[in-house]
């Protein structure tokens, strides 16, 4: 079974003019959970290749159990991620040439995080970048209530709490039913579905069906 992830690296705005920090996430596409980030001063392969050996050592990935979807930016399109991904046994894909939306999930993380209230313009500096980040990352992935999934959060979708959530909730659902029927005028509610599979590029076969 192959595991997706998605990984993209987005620009923070500096004080300065034309000063950028790099924000590079891996995001599992079907979970939203943010398994790895790291926040940068440059666009660097050496640091996108750290990146990600930290991140598979520490998601415990076995060889060829994982597909990463990356964007088309020099750090990623490098001969050291290239020959990192081939000693991992990882899988690649890369977003079409000169689309900028082609990995819609993480699309919506960046937009998550740069619709956040406490989002700056600009910042100060890259310490000031990093706490930022410090702090959203942990609230994206454990109290974030995604409309994707269900309104669960990537947390318990990636660690595996998905019936124990639901099930909590549909005792709820159940009891506010029996307390005021007359409130719910589609019937019994049940907790939201989540989908079965998420896809950057859906396979054809399943496109026709």
């Amino acid at each position: 079974m192959k595991f997706p992830r998605a990984t993209r690296l987005t620009k923070l705005l500096g004080r300065q003019k034309w000063t950028y920090y790099y924000l590079y996430v891996i995001i599992d596409i079907y979970s939203r959970y943010v398994v790895g980030w790291l926040l940068a001063d440059r666009e660097c392969k050496t640091l996108a290749r750290l990146l990600f050996e930290e991140t598979t050592t520490r998601e415990g990935i076995l060889p060829h159990t994982l597909t990463i979807h990356a964007d088309r930016g020099s750090s990623m399109t490098s001969k050291p991620i290239a020959f990192l991904f081939a000693d991992l046994g990882v899988t690649k894909s890369h977003s079409r040439p000169h689309v900028s939306n082609d990995n819609p999930y993480s699309e919506a993380q960046f937009k998550t995080l740069k619709y956040r209230p406490s989002f700056p313009e600009r910042f100060d500096n890259i310490e000031q970048a990093r706490a930022f980040c410090r702090e959203f990352f942990p609230w994206y992935n454990n109290e974030h209530h995604h409309g994707g999934l269900g309104l669960l959060t990537p947390a318990d979708v990636h660690h595996g709490r998905i019936e124990e959530r639901r099930d909590y909730r549909r005792d709820i659902l159940h009891a506010a039913y029996q307390a005021h029927p007359e409130r719910f005028v589609h019937g019994k509610p049940e907790p939201l579905t989540l989908p079965e599979a998420a896809y950057i590029n859906r396979p054809e076969e399943m496109k026709i069906a």
